[in-house]
């Protein structure tokens, strides 16, 4: 039995393919038609499917749409009318947008029959499918799940769950206009970036001293008694983010903080820096407080997250830490990128009720290339190549040179991280080395830091390691370095001496874990600095995309399957 999952209903558009519940593939559509999130959110779209990612999943098997018995996708249109009916806040505050998203969602299963699509299609709700795309995805047969994110599909942006074998049980909701998710997306406007860029915040925060704003956010956000947490309404005016420019609904935020909106592009001053600080503190303090009310009510030693907010490296290692669970899994694509893989899990062992399959313990689930369409793609742009006895080998002697080397092998991953498939790598020992892939690689802010991925044998002797969790091997985690590897990372190390590391197994992705290796030979280092394969762009996918970005950017070497190219 074939099941195809999709996302398509905001953003994050991807596809997942099941046979007989094992995943097969799944991946992102802003990989292929290279559009960031696949598509906009807007209410006129909902409808437009992640038609390259379907082709890729059913090409990966060798089927068509027709050989599908069962589609999926993430949202439950009896909430999403009854939001509207009912008034209450949703992605779209206008009239207008509400009615074209109510008459655009359902013509979904409609668009897969147009192009040939003749089984069964299911419905999942949105908060249902992140749950599922972590719990039904991990190791463990009793969990708690926790959910967190902007907005679901009901006018809640916060479930928790208790899963069991193959069934999740809802316990607990917070309801919008509390939502973590918004908060973010709110608090990064302010401070002169998009939505989208909580990544950039979380850096950000890490400079500042969540002491000067402590106050201020204990004003908009704070945790309640029966363990979920509730918001400023009127100061954080959620419902406006998408209609007006900053400063129409930071009124009362500027009054609070004490400054106007940042414009983008303007210096980033200390203030901001504290503003930052204080916001990642006060999600520390409402996920542990989340996390503490779930642990107590399920018993549970093991805990599953999912939703934006799962992104978190700095508040998912505090819940490691602190929280009193023993284990912890995360959805390497915990954002809505995830939904694909959790609609159809959800389907498979919550409605067909059929039995759980092997966890999904990586995030090599993408495309991947043969030497032969690699060197076609070379030729066809006529660059020169060579093909090295090791190429592995040859690449780590080139880093430990103090070379950048972009490097495209083996299946694409899921989720926002690079991990070795689809990398820059570079020498992780010189501080200079940050700054070089900051400004002439990724032409990004200063203050972003950058990851090392570590032989996964050799974590623990070189950094402070808080607790059992795969989310190291998804670089969804931060340690500490020890006092005494700290000189030996420069480049990696942020300013507060973490690491957001990728714990690298030889049984998981073998030829990264050889590179690596090769360079610890040469150097005693385990590790190399990775980032993501991409300047200002999505991450990239095919052997075209590698040379594009190799050739516009300061990468010096491109090492793409046996082949080695250098910069002229």
């Amino acid at each position: 039995m074939y099941i195809l999952g999709v996302n398509s209903v905001y953003h994050e558009s991807s596809a997942a393919l099941l046979k007989d519940g094992v995943l097969l593939a799944t991946a992102e559509e802003e990989r292929f038609n290279r559009v960031k999130h696949g598509k906009q959110a807007r209410s006129d779209n909902p409808h437009e499917l992640p038609m390259q990612a379907i082709g890729y999943v059913l090409g990966h098997a060798g089927i068509t749409l027709a050989d599908v018995d069962m589609a999926t996708c993430a949202a439950d249109l009896d909430e999403m009318r009854r939001v509207h009916a009912e008034g209450l806040p949703s992605a779209w505050n206008d009239a207008g947008d509400r009615a074209r998203f109510l008459a655009n969602v359902p013509k979904i299963p409609q668009v897969l029959a147009e192009h040939g699509f003749r089984g069964d299609f299911r419905w999942v709700p949105h908060h249902t499918a992140h749950a599922a795309s972590t719990f039904l995805a991990s190791p463990y047969r009793d969990a708690a799940v926790l959910v967190v994110d902007a907005l679901g599909d009901d006018a809640w942006s916060t479930r928790l769950y208790h899963g069991r074998d193959r069934s999740l049980e809802s316990l607990f909701d917070v309801r919008y206009p509390a939502s973590l998710g918004y908060l973010w997306e709110t608090i990064s406007v302010l401070l002169g970036f998009g939505v989208y860029d909580a990544a950039k915040v979380m850096g950000l925060a890490a400079y500042g001293d969540p002491a000067v704003f402590r106050a201020a956010f204990d004003r908009l956000a704070w945790p309640t008694p029966d363990g979920g947490f509730d918001m400023d309404a009127e100061a954080l005016r959620f419902a406006e983010i998408m209609y007006y420019p900053p400063s129409a609904y930071h009124d009362r935020l500027v009054e609070l903080f004490g400054i106007p909106p940042r414009r983008p592009g303007d210096e980033i001053a200390p203030v901001h820096e504290h503003i930052a600080a204080a916001l990642q503190a006060k999600t520390n303090e409402i996920m542990l407080h989340l996390a503490d009310h779930l642990r107590r009510r399920t018993g549970s030693a093991n805990l599953c997250l999912a939703g934006g907010v799962a992104l978190n490296c700095v508040t998912n290692t505090l819940l490691l830490a602190e929280s009193g669970f023993e284990s912890l899994y995360v959805q390497p694509a915990a954002n809505d990128a995830g939904l694909a893989v959790g609609s159809a899990l959800y389907v498979w062992n919550g409605e067909l009720d059929r039995p759980r399959t092997a966890p999904m313990t990586h995030a090599y689930w993408g495309p991947e290339f043969s030497d032969e369409e690699i060197r076609a793609e070379l030729d066809r742009r006529e660059l020169s190549y060579t093909v090295p006895d090791d190429i592995d080998a040859t690449v780590a002697r080139l880093v430990a040179e103090g070379r950048v080397v972009g490097y495209f092998q083996g299946r694409m991953e899921l989720g926002p991280r690079a991990l070795g498939c689809r990398s820059i790598v570079a020498d992780p020992r010189d501080r200079a080395m940050r700054e070089i892939l900051n400004q002439k690689v990724k032409h990004r802010e200063y203050f972003r830091p950058l990851a090392p991925s570590v032989l996964a044998e050799d974590v623990a002797d070189w950094m402070e390691v808080p607790g059992d969790t795969l989310a190291a091997d998804m670089m969804l985690v931060t340690y500490r370095a020890k006092d005494d590897k700290k000189p030996l990372m420069g480049a990696v190390l942020h300013v507060d001496d973490t690491c957001r590391l990728q714990a690298v197994s030889a049984a998981t992705n073998p030829r990264y874990h050889r590179m690596i290796s090769e360079f610890k030979k040469i150097t005693g280092v385990p590790m190399v600095l990775n980032t993501s394969f991409n300047d200002q762009e999505p991450i990239i996918c095919t052997p075209a995309d590698a040379i594009a970005t190799f050739e516009k950017t300061q990468i010096d070497y491109l090492a793409a399957g046996s082949f080695l190219v250098a910069k002229v």
